[in-house]
């Protein structure tokens, strides 16, 4: 049953991230032909796309094995077994939520292609929802972590590389 609810998890999260949220961007653009959009476009779009799904994947499959747990937590609610070792290496030690950067890369690229205010205001409300996410996330992590989650605050920045 674990075992299930872990898949289940991993699956539900793959079809909204991946398909969901870029469905919403092209049906609230009107529907676009894809047709219609240039070729060079829809190639730059692409590059963009792959590097931000990469990155969550990456992300993903080190967290599975080095955090012995996976993402699956929802505004403090655990759907699958949560991490219980900090993570602050791999695709970790760029960011502290390395598997939304990868999303949001994606999304940047599903806008790019669309290029469509209204791609750009789901998109603007998906990160709106996961900065709440992502808040709630950290009161757990430093619950569970204490100073050594306050340490890899200081060192590494929340969606992007600290300078």
């Amino acid at each position: 049953m674990k075992k299930m609810r872990e898949i289940a998890g991993y699956v539900l999260g793959g079809l909204m991230f991946v398909l969901l949220i870029p469905t919403v961007m092209w049906l609230a653009s009107g529907r676009p032909d894809f047709g219609d959009i240039p070729v060079w476009r829809i190639v730059i779009a692409v590059v963009i796309a792959v590097v931000g799904i990469a990155l969550s994947v990456w992300s993903i499959v080190y967290m599975r094995h080095k955090g012995d747990g996976n993402p699956m937590d929802a505004f403090g609610h655990e759907v699958a077994p949560r991490t219980r070792h900090l993570m602050t290496d791999g695709p970790y030690r760029l960011s502290r939520n390395p598997m939304l950067t990868g999303s949001f890369v994606y999304y940047a690229g599903v806008c790019f292609c669309l290029w469509t205010w209204q791609a750009l205001l789901v998109f603007a409300a998906f990160i709106a929802i996961m900065l709440l996410q992502v808040r709630s996330e950290e009161k757990r992590l430093l619950q569970d972590f204490g100073a050594e989650y306050e340490e890899y605050c200081r060192r590494t920045g929340r969606f992007w590389p600290k300078g």
